[in-house]
């Protein structure tokens, strides 16, 4: 199983010969510059090569929601919709039309966000033209003191901003909420400043109001610019100390108080339902107080916590795959929570009835670890997951991107945490984690207070709430004694994966393709395997294989259990180790592999370091050779998929979603959901039977390997495991169904939900004639499109806030394309913004785009095409889109040269396409009162 690296500090730089003391600060990277100007303000700036020609420029204020007045709510976070709406040195929307002519695409890259304590803006930016880059810091200047506020833009921002409460929110997770967090922040000001704000002050508020909050608080000591990129660190220095000295604090600046949570000596407790929440979720929660990570011993408390987290999600984990088990799904965890708070949490979604009986068990687990504390296999193997984890990070130290050091310079402007660098890390875990005993991780769970500051909260459908517990009751269950739990015993083996090593086939053809730096090579067996070998990423090998058949090939009686085949074997584990077990067996080995069954192909896909690709290979040999029966995870499946359908029907935009999927299949019944009855009827052997039949034959299959491993190495295993894969040459292919959208122009509305919100698809289709050319005209003219949705339905008609335009188009079972153009808003100017896109799609169809927003698309594919042929997934896609598709490999190096022959009146007759007698118009309305 892979353990994934997102939760880690990236910090890398270079060596510390020693460590600090238990109270002593962490050193600071010195790959990074951190300086503080005159006025106070912060900077950190690092140079990093990955990706190259591009910076992560950020202005990082400690400014959220929670210093608004009373007056203001919700302006905090309007003050960064404004600093896209007209700054001192760019007025208007110049700064956005500048930067998409530089390759950098709104939202997608250059974006803002507001929380509670903070709000920060990113603009990652291209770095070879140093005019371009330079301007950057320009930009950010203006974001941090000269944002213009001008009434007529202030005015038109007011229903962008309500049309994101309306996008985010207006639906049961809001609604459920709203309830919640006075409880979770013990009615605090947290509790009443929601970052989104309140409607009525929205709508109503002065320009002077927003002015004063932005004059108030967007000043120097409370911000910081943060540079990590491929540039000269000198010369950015040189621009910050000439650029920000100009921002000035107020005479008398308003003290940045920091607000609490309040303790509470009870318990609180609530059940929330709501009509369209589909789950039955009960939380616990006990928070405390923590600080950031600034001296070694902090360090080590947070490694402590790791390895508390890392056993206590296995020993979850194993107890969810038991069949008694009262929960879908569970979790104990120490996690961050605000204000200087932590939390434990106990979260369960129980099953059917079972609701406290889920709530008991996930606090029996807590009672366990209690009472009798990890064992030290337990531990052991902690240890080891985490070394390995930290040793995969520090391999990938110099192969880091920018944006992954971003987070660990702001976690330390905001907090105060300390950013100590890799390889002092990376010696710290090594020295530390081998010291830590047993009985020190075990205490932890005693540094939370079983009743002070805990919240109990149940979050259900109304249609349940007969039988939902009252407040009292809820109590009691968190009070009941578990003082007859008993202790865990810890079972694993050591056994290896393989008792016996096939034999294999030896490569019996191999072709080269130096254009692209690949080969293609053939197996005794008939597999054949692409193969390019990369230095994009250290410790990292994908790789991904497909045989034609998938279900298309399956009588359609027998649909419901193919569907299902590749979930329930992927949860059974294979060949004699159960799930639990293989999961201990893999300990320490970053490796992870899944099969799967599509509608027209199936195979096996993973990710693995050059040093655990052989185990990798062997669970791709047992997935194909020796699935496990397993009753216990078919049973689980099917349950979670029965609870799932039942409560389905309350959430409007699953609802509309199924809708969608109807009519986009033509009503064919291989693409709707399965029935109860149909489930009933599912049973495990039928299930073993057919997944063991399409993975019975290998001989039609294609692997596809990228990353960085050894080919003299990986030869031999490929030989081994891939050449000793079961051959029957039956010569398979797939069916096809003729699955399609509904003919003609299609209007259908959906009347679902409560709230006062509509979701609107438009979709175009049709045939299409597959070539690279045609694909990337398809592409350019959809983010075309993007650019005057955003342009008309937001800016011009105030009536969206985040338009989506996509495209989809395939070879395989027959050429067909989709572009979609999807919008949230309200109800009564659904027809009004209909009619707005469509007037757009019908300008470009008559007229062309614009050489302005063609220059836009060209620049942003441009910017995004040098990076992304420098990553592993990119490639691994590639080669397999490619090779499924029956097209040449080295077309890709035709990309650029045809993206520059792409043309207005080129687009033009791609619109033609775009066909209103084609047009699928999907609209979700709120039930009618």
């Amino acid at each position: 199983m892979r353990k994934t690296l997102s939760t880690l500090i990236l910090v890398f730089t270079s060596t510390f010969a020693s460590f600090a003391q238990n109270g002593e600060p962490l050193p600071l990277d010195p790959s990074v510059r951190k300086g503080t100007l005159p006025n106070g303000l912060t900077y950190y700036i690092r140079a990093n090569k990955i990706p190259e020609k591009r910076a992560e420029l950020y202005l990082v204020n400690k400014v959220g929601s929670i210093l608004e007045d009373e007056n203001q709510r919700g302006l905090a976070h309007f003050v960064e919709h404004m600093a896209f709406n007209g700054t001192r040195d760019f007025p208007k929307n110049t700064l956005i039309d500048y930067l998409q002519k530089a390759g950098v695409k709104f939202g997608a890259d250059i974006n803002a966000y507001t929380s509670f304590d903070e709000t920060v803006y990113q603009l990652p930016i291209p770095t070879d033209t140093l005019a371009v880059f330079e301007r950057g810091f320009d930009m950010l200047l203006n974001w941090a003191g000269f944002i213009s506020f001008d009434p007529e833009e202030v005015n038109a921002e007011r229903g962008v901003i309500l049309e994101e409460s309306r996008q985010r929110g207006k639906n049961a997770q809001e609604r459920i909420q709203q309830q919640a967090l006075p409880i979770l922040f013990n009615n605090s000001r947290y509790a009443e400043r929601i970052p989104i704000g309140k409607e009525d002050i929205l709508k109503s508020f002065t320009v002077e109001t927003i002015k004063k909050f932005y004059k108030d608080w967007y000043r120097p000591d409370l911000q910081a610019i943060i540079a990590v990129g491929d540039f000269d660190a000198d010369q950015v220095e040189r621009w910050i100390k000439e650029k920000f000295t100009v921002l000035k604090n107020p005479a008398q600046p308003r003290p940045r108080v920091k607000y609490e949570v309040g303790d509470h000596a009870e318990t609180f407790a609530k059940v929330i339902t709501d009509k369209e929440f589909p789950y039955t979720v009960a939380q616990v929660v006990y928070k405390s107080k923590t600080t950031p990570i600034t001296t070694a011993a902090g360090f080590r408390e947070q490694i402590r916590t790791e390895l508390f987290n890392t056993m206590m999600a296995a020993r979850i984990q194993e107890a969810t795959r038991k069949p008694e088990t009262p929960y879908f799904f569970a979790q104990n965890a120490i996690s961050p929570f605000l204000a200087g708070l932590q939390a434990y949490l106990s979260i369960t979604v129980a099953k059917n009835g079972q609701l406290d009986k889920a709530v008991t068990a996930v606090l029996e687990e807590n009672e366990r670890i209690r009472r009798f504390g990890f064992t030290q296999t337990e531990l052991d193997r902690a240890k080891k997951d985490l070394l390995t984890q930290r040793e995969s990070a520090f391999k990938e130290r110099d192969k880091t991107k920018s944006a992954a050091y971003v987070a660990a310079y702001q976690g330390n402007f905001l907090t105060g945490t300390a950013v100590p660098g890799s390889e002092y890390v990376y010696n710290f875990y090594k020295k530390t984690v081998p010291e830590i005993q047993l009985k020190e991780v075990n205490e932890l769970i005693n540094t939370f207070d079983q009743k002070k500051n805990r919240v109990v909260l149940v979050q259900a459908p109304s249609k349940d709430s007969a039988g939902l517990p009252s407040q009292q009751q809820l109590l009691d269950w968190v009070n009941t004694d578990l003082s007859y739990v008993k202790a865990y015993e810890d079972q694993s083996t050591n056994e290896p994966l393989l008792a016996t090593i096939p034999t294999g086939t030896k490569v019996t053809g191999t072709k080269a393709f130096s254009a692209i730096g690949a080969e293609l090579i053939t197996l005794g067996n008939g597999v054949r395997v692409w193969l390019k070998p990369t230095d994009f990423k250290n410790d990292e090998v994908r790789f991904s294989s497909y045989s034609f058949g998938g279900t298309s090939v399956v009588d359609e009686k027998k649909l419901p259990s193919i569907l299902m085949a590749a979930n329930i074997m992927g949860q059974s584990g294979v060949g004699k180790f159960d799930p639990t077990v293989l999961g201990k067996m893999l300990t320490g080995k970053n490796v992870s592999v899944s099969a799967y069954v599509s509608e027209i192909s199936e195979g096996v896909s993973g990710i693995a370091t050059p040093a655990d690709i052989e185990t990798a290979l062997q669970l791709v040999y047992l997935y194909y050779t020796a699935p496990r029966k397993d009753t216990t995870a078919f049973r689980t499946a099917i349950a979670e998929t029965k609870y799932m359908l039942q409560n389905r029907a309350l959430d409007p935009t699953a609802v509309f979603s199924d809708t969608l999927e109807a009519i986009m299949s033509g009503y064919h019944p291989r693409r709707t959901n399965p029935t109860m009855q149909m489930l009933d009827k599912v049973s495990l052997d039928e299930v073993v039977d057919m997944y063991k039949d399409r993975f019975a034959d290998a001989s039609d299959a294609v692997f596809v390997f990228v990353g960085n491993f050894d080919k003299a190495k990986l030869l031999p295993l490929l030989e081994k495991y891939i050449g000793g894969l079961p051959a029957t040459n039956r010569k398979e292919s797939f069916s096809n169904l003729g699955i399609r959208p509904l003919p003609g122009a299609v209007k259908k509305t959906v009347y679902k939900g409560q709230d006062d919100k509509s979701a609107v698809e438009l979709i175009f289709n049709g045939p299409w004639k597959w070539s690279p050319a045609n694909n990337l005209r398809l592409s350019a003219l959809t983010e075309i499109i993007n650019i005057k949705m955003v342009e008309r339905l937001r800016e011009k008609e105030e009536g969206v806030y985040s338009p989506s335009v996509s495209e989809s188009y395939s070879k395989l079972p027959e050429q067909r394309f989709t572009l979609s153009i999807s919008f949230t808003c309200d109800p009564k100017n659904v027809d009004r913004l209909i009619e707005a896109a469509l007037d757009e799609i019908r300008k470009i169809k008559k007229d062309g785009p614009s050489a302005t927003d063609l220059q836009k698309f060209k620049a942003e594919e441009r910017r995004a095409h040098e990076v992304r042929v420098k990553e592993n997934g990119y490639w691994l896609n590639y080669l397999l889109q490619q090779s499924r598709n029956g097209e040449p490999v080295e077309e890709m190096n035709n990309y650029l040269t045809e993206l520059e022959q792409l043309t207005p009146a080129v687009l033009k007759q791609t619109a033609q396409l775009l066909n209103e007698q084609q047009l699928i118009k999907a609209v979700l309305m709120p039930e009618k009162k």
